[in-house]
């Protein structure tokens, strides 16, 4: 993974950019160079709606000429630091397609966009566009959360050994060599998880199993831990940054991610079918909920775009 050129969302809604902030960081410790990208539209200017074409168009570029200075203004004390920053605007939607199309044509090493909770309902409608960019965004994304607090320390990534979430085993590698990559170029303290969770007592139908729950849930571990064990001995990471977690990753990545002060947490998706991703989302997805801190979500390497 490359610290070479960051496309950076800018939300034209908001007065702080926290995306363009950690981009800045990032950009200061590996000498990236930055894209700001803001993208308009309003309903008021769609053609054809009062005015004739040409009026709605000179008015959509007088907009888009205005968020350009506007644009120009963010970058100006960057480039006095020396960094290489560049402003784009444009006009059309949704969101998620034209921070896609603008990633086929810049090809940058990452996309960072200021991620703000949503509610349930929300997810279910599809409506947000992190939710849409964590399914089909080709490049790497970093959704920056602002109700956490940035210290720049530490870099947990949640791998999947078992692949119990069908998750190609060639990503469980591109999570690990992404994080040794982000932990070295940005000063990072480096951590790896797994998460497994035995099913519940009250789940378990077969009489004989419940007879000896005990040696389940202790063999269930002794499996995800050999598993886990197996593929970080692939690299070389040290034993005391290894964490093995019994619960739902949901619940248990955002608690370990509190308890240790974790920056930025690394994870792997991958898009399934509309109707799936509607009625239970991916553990990216429920975690992005959960934790209050970045995430960076990458996908198996050759996944096009939606």
């Amino acid at each position: 993974m490359q610290l070479k050129q960051l496309l950076v969302v800018i939300d034209p809604t908001q007065p702080s950019q926290p995306s363009l902030e950690r981009a800045a960081w990032i950009a200061r410790h590996s000498g990236a160079a930055l894209e700001l990208l803001l993208c308009e539209f309003n309903t008021a200017l769609d053609a054809g709606v009062l005015f004739d074409s040409a009026k709605v168009d000179k008015a959509r570029q007088s907009l888009l000429a205005h968020r350009r200075e506007w644009l120009e203004q963010l970058a100006a004390p960057l480039r006095e630091e020396g960094l290489t920053v560049t402003c784009e605007a444009r006009w059309g939607k949704p969101l998620h397609k034209m921070i896609i199309s603008r990633v086929l044509e810049l090809k940058p090493d990452l996309v960072l966009k200021t991620a703000h909770s949503h509610g349930l309902l929300r997810r279910l409608l599809l409506s947000n566009s992190c939710w849409q960019l964590i399914r089909y965004c080709p490049a790497p994304l970093w959704l920056v959360k602002p109700e956490g607090k940035w210290l720049g320390k530490r870099i947990a990534v949640a791998l999947d050994p078992t692949h119990s979430a069908d998750k190609p085993a060639a990503l469980d590698h591109l999570l690990i060599e992404a994080t040794q990559t982000l932990g070295q170029a940005l000063g990072l303290e480096d951590h790896y998880l797994h998460s497994y969770a035995p099913l519940p007592r009250t789940l378990v139908f077969d009489a004989e199993l419940v007879a000896d729950y005990e040696y389940y849930v202790e063999h269930t571990g002794e499996r995800h831990r050999e598993a886990f064990e197996q593929l970080l001995g692939q690299h070389a990471i040290a034993k005391p940054r290894t964490h093995l977690l019994q619960g739902f990753a949901e619940e248990t990545l955002p608690r370990f991610v509190e308890d240790n002060a974790v920056d930025l947490l690394v994870m792997g998706a991958i898009a399934r079918g509309h109707l799936d991703t509607a009625l239970i989302g991916h553990t990216a997805e429920r975690v992005l909920e959960g934790v209050d801190c970045d995430l960076l979500v990458l996908k198996p390497q050759g996944v096009p775009a939606h």
